[in-house]
């Protein structure tokens, strides 16, 4: 008797049916799959088995048949991949862009532009100090981002990280705290935020060359030092940049096959330093790099992926209503594991 056909110490459970299956779909060698098994505890015989099972499985017929589809896809977005590298690696800046040209070049096209000018006389730039800050909301309750640094995952936790504090508690903290990624003020606190925070908006311009009225923006604030990792929104999006300076990274969505996304909106790609040794098909992604300066309005074109690191206690406000439309996430799928 062959060793590899004695008595299996380990059984083929559907989670094995399920590695055989996925592997074959990614082009794996029958015969090494088969292999692993063996090496793994499984006999021979049901090792091969298994394996020669799933080859005739019309199931796996129809799963390799929409890899091919998506392939074909991959290829499609490739092609635009690799003529974005013909390109400048760079943010345009437009001054006072008009909303004509803004739709025609950008909105429309899904392209990034930082519009500079249209926030020179914004009341919140020369207002949003800490002591303006603190006179005005110190006494409301905000919620804001707490322990960060113990959860690797922390974006996509955020729901969990949730503290609530008197917003002038939350001022000083920024104020005398130091820099770090640990403590933040997103988007992802605007459900509670929006409120306290409301009549600070009324310091900004309507922008009604892009705008429509009377809806608020979200509002961001936190030190040196904070971290947004790399994501995609299920919007476009406008970044008022009101305080500090923010350092902003970008990845156009045809390059969405090689950002390893495997969970929701988020990518594993560390956007500080992209580890080529852990995530080899980034290897030749254009990456756009800019430094938003206060005053600054950066467009986040649905879909494109960011990754945004504060270089100075910053103050944001990010907004989604657009004259145009901006509803992309109902279609978004409902199954968000990729």
């Amino acid at each position: 008797m062959n060793r590899d056909d004695a008595a299996p110490a380990t059984e083929v459970n559907d989670s094995w049916r399920g590695w055989i299956a996925e592997n074959l779909i990614l082009g794996g060698d029958p015969d090494t799959l088969a292999g692993i098994m063996i090496q793994s505890g499984i006999g021979g015989e049901a090792a091969r088995a298994e394996v020669a099972a799933a080859l005739r499985s019309p199931y796996l017929g129809g799963a390799a048949r929409l890899r091919n589809r998506l392939a074909k896809r991959d290829w499609v977005l490739g092609i635009q991949s690799r003529l974005n590298r013909l390109a400048p690696a760079e943010v345009p800046r437009r001054a006072r862009l008009s909303g004509d040209d803004f739709l025609d070049q950008y909105y429309r096209r899904n392209q990034p532009v930082i519009i500079t000018g249209m926030l020179d006389d914004c009341a919140a730039r020369a207002k949003w100090g800490f002591d303006y800050l603190i006179e005005r909301c110190g006494e409301r309750e905000v919620e804001v981002q707490f322990g960060r640094d113990a959860d690797p995952d922390y974006e996509i936790n955020s729901q969990a990280l949730r503290r609530r504090m008197p917003f002038g508690q939350y001022v000083a903290l920024v104020r005398d705290g130091g820099g770090g990624n640990d403590f933040y003020m997103t988007a992802n606190n605007d459900g509670h935020n929006r409120q306290p925070l409301r009549e600070l908006m009324a310091d900004l311009p309507p922008l009604a060359d892009y705008l429509t009225p009377g809806r608020d923006g979200f509002f961001w604030f936190g030190p040196a030092g904070t971290i947004t990792p790399f994501h995609h929104d299920l919007t476009n999006n406008f970044m008022l940049q009101i305080a500090g300076r923010k350092r902003v990274r970008l990845i156009a969505p045809c390059d969405t096959p090689k950002v390893y996304n495997q969970r929701h909106c988020f990518s594993q790609v560390d956007g500080r330093a992209i580890d080529l040794a852990r995530f080899p098909l980034m290897a030749g992604v254009p990456v756009l790099d800019c430094v938003l300066a206060p005053g600054e309005i950066l467009f986040l074109p649905v879909g494109w992926w960011h990754f945004v690191e504060a270089l100075d206690v910053t103050i944001t406000v990010s907004t989604t209503h657009f004259r145009w439309d901006n509803d992309f996430y109902t279609q978004y799928p409902s199954q968000q594991d990729f």
